[in-house]
């Protein structure tokens, strides 16, 4: 779908691709790692763990009229978008980071999984925060337990930093695009702050709660007091 969009015609791409997770099974037996397994599963039935392909990246570029982009990632894809997007395209570049207040208490052998990561990929792209809390770089926030449940996607975002990301790098009446746009949550945030938006899933699953969420609706089917 993205070869239908037209060239430079996109002013913000927003997006969280799948991550490139080698290992979803853990060896403890405890219920806590159990239920992280079964979270690990979901991720992978959904097929969200290969990462994402390079003949996308160039259809990204090819739509936005100055390179102006979001994307979510694990510490281990951050060199490749790096030598993509800095060293082969001279994009300026920001590391942006979602650090969880709540995370799963898992650490043997290893670091807490308490961060997400997101680059910010730029050339000639709008970035213009208005104020000194909109420009920092570090989310502290809780895992959004609640949106899981509301809309059933594993990997949800906080709509709070994805509306920080829009008002910082975008204008009233910009187009925001998303092709992995799982339960909908950039669309809900672009239309919240006056701005078009194509949001693209290959899930139909996650498709039909997008559009219901846009609609107000959550996925169980009961009508939401708010728009989020």
């Amino acid at each position: 779908m993205i070869k239908q969009i037209p060239d430079k015609s996109i002013d913000l791409i927003i997006i969280d691709p799948p991550y490139l997770i080698k290992n979803t099974n853990g060896g403890s037996r405890t219920r806590l790692a159990k239920s992280i397994r079964n979270m690990n599963n979901q991720i992978k039935e959904k097929n969200l763990t290969n990462g994402i392909q390079k003949e996308i990246l160039k259809e990204l570029i090819r739509v936005q009229k100055n390179i102006n982009i979001y994307i979510w990632c694990n510490h281990k894809q951050i060199p490749d978008y790096l030598e993509y997007f800095v060293k082969n395209l001279n994009c300026k570049f920001d590391i942006l980071i979602w650090n969880k207040s709540n995370t799963t208490p898992l650490y043997n052998n290893k670091y807490l999984t308490d961060k997400e990561y997101c680059l910010y990929f730029r050339k000639n792209g709008y970035c213009n925060p208005q104020s000194y809390a909109e420009a920092k770089t570090v989310y502290y926030m809780p895992i959004n337990k609640s949106d899981k449940n509301k809309y059933k996607h594993p990997t949800i975002k906080p709509l709070k930093i994805i509306k920080t990301l829009i008002k910082n790098s975008s204008k009233e009446g910009d187009i925001i695009l998303d092709c992995f746009s799982g339960s909908g949550t950039t669309c809900v945030a672009a239309k919240e702050l006056n701005r078009q938006y194509i949001g693209i899933e290959i899930d139909p699953e996650y498709h039909k709660i997008s559009i219901d969420r846009l609609n107000g609706i959550l996925a169980n089917g009961q009508t939401s007091m708010f728009m989020s």
